[in-house]
């Protein structure tokens, strides 16, 4: 999701169904309007979706920085802090319209996977902060190539980039709580969220995007 590009904000959201699917899933389906296109957008959620974590209490003079480790699970749809060996947050998040497709090029709002960092932090986005990862890092352009290669993507794709950790506007929370495909491949997560994701993450701070 590059920081300064208007997305139309999904209006009128409503859950037509939900219903298990098969013993681990939950099927929903969502109905929303983007700007003049009405979306109908099915969702599978894992119905145990948290590990058991530690609530970890932030100490007054903060966290050691170079124990902290984020996890993106696409099908969990979880970002997780990790601090040392252990998992101490978890937050639900949300990605694009196809959150299992690892990202090929530009334009197919898909989310990257793969070890990346956080290169920069921004405190003035329109979606409340941004932490834009270092996509496309080594290892992407090596894929991106190899896709070209393969002509499993057309010649003249570009890889794309502005791939990050943001919030949402204002009154916005109910897209993440409904799993919203919203975002042009970048991982969204509540307001509330993201400040406490402050504390714990910086510039250099390693994540890791999981399908």
């Amino acid at each position: 999701m590059a920081q300064n590009v208007f997305v139309p904000k999904p209006t009128n959201i409503k859950i037509i169904s939900e219903e298990p699917f098969g013993k681990d899933y939950v099927k929903r389906v969502i109905r929303y309007d983007k700007g003049m296109v009405r979306v109908t957008e099915t969702i599978y959620f894992l119905k145990n979706a948290d590990p058991v974590f530690v609530k970890f209490k932030i100490p007054a003079t903060g966290v050691e920085k170079d124990s902290v480790a984020i996890i993106v699970d696409k099908k969990k749809r979880k970002v997780y802090v990790r601090y040392g060996s252990k998992i101490v947050r978890a937050y639900r998040a949300t990605f694009g319209p196809t959150p299992l497709m690892n990202k090929r090029m530009e334009g197919d709002r898909n989310t990257p996977e793969g070890k990346f960092k956080i290169k920069s932090i921004n405190h003035q986005s329109q979606y409340h902060r941004f932490f834009l990862l270092d996509y496309p890092n080594d290892s992407s352009l090596a894929r991106f190539e190899t896709l070209k290669k393969n002509k499993a993507i057309p010649a003249n794709a570009k890889i794309g980039g502005d791939i990050g950790i943001h919030g949402i506007w204002q009154g916005g929370d109910d897209l993440i709580d409904m799993g919203v495909g919203w975002t042009d491949g970048c991982i969204a997560i509540k307001n509330k969220d993201l400040d406490e994701l402050c504390f714990f993450m910086s510039v250099g701070t390693p994540v890791e995007i999981l399908k």
